[in-house]
């Protein structure tokens, strides 16, 4: 890995430490205003009691003339998230939505993977760490890009044995 690789890394692992650090409600606020960037509409973050595993929900319009109900949980957390929270995720969804989102600041077991899109099941999308952090520097949230343009000149040696 050579220097620049490393600077260019560095955001993202400042990132991941401070939103690993954040409160636990001002994470799911931020993953609130994460969805409403991305086009969700209505989007609120639950009470924090009898929230019943739903950190909160919102809707999301396809194509202008289909909308889909969707919640999220938020886990703000380094560790990686097993199978059983994703089941106990779709367990809480049961008969109040379709389609859900968890959203972590670590990472998902093989198995967490697996059970979010089984078979038979309401499938959940996974977002992890690393998806989180790309995606609050494309939507620029909490994250302030500067483009630099870089010049590199090199004389033509041989265009000039050509005069």
């Amino acid at each position: 890995m050579d220097v620049d690789d490393e600077f260019d890394d560095a955001w993202e692992s400042k990132l991941l430490s401070v939103l690993a650090s954040m409160d636990p409600l001002a994470f799911e606020r931020l993953c609130q205003r994460l969805l409403r960037e991305s086009g969700f509409t209505e989007v609120e973050v639950t009470k924090q009691s009898g929230d019943g595993g739903i950190d909160g929900h919102g809707l999301i319009r396809i194509g202008g003339l289909i909308s889909f109900p969707v919640l999220f949980q938020s886990k703000c957390q380094a560790n990686n998230i097993g199978p059983d929270v994703v089941r106990d995720f779709r367990g809480a969804m049961m008969g109040r939505a379709d389609k859900g989102l968890l959203i972590t600041t670590g990472g998902f077991t093989r198995e967490a993977r697996r059970e979010a899109t089984r078979d038979g099941a309401p499938p959940i999308d996974l977002i992890d760490g690393q998806l989180l952090v790309a995606k609050l520097k494309e939507l620029s949230l909490g994250v302030r890009v500067t483009l630099r343009t870089v010049e590199e000149v090199a004389v033509d040696e041989d265009w000039f044995a050509t005069l």
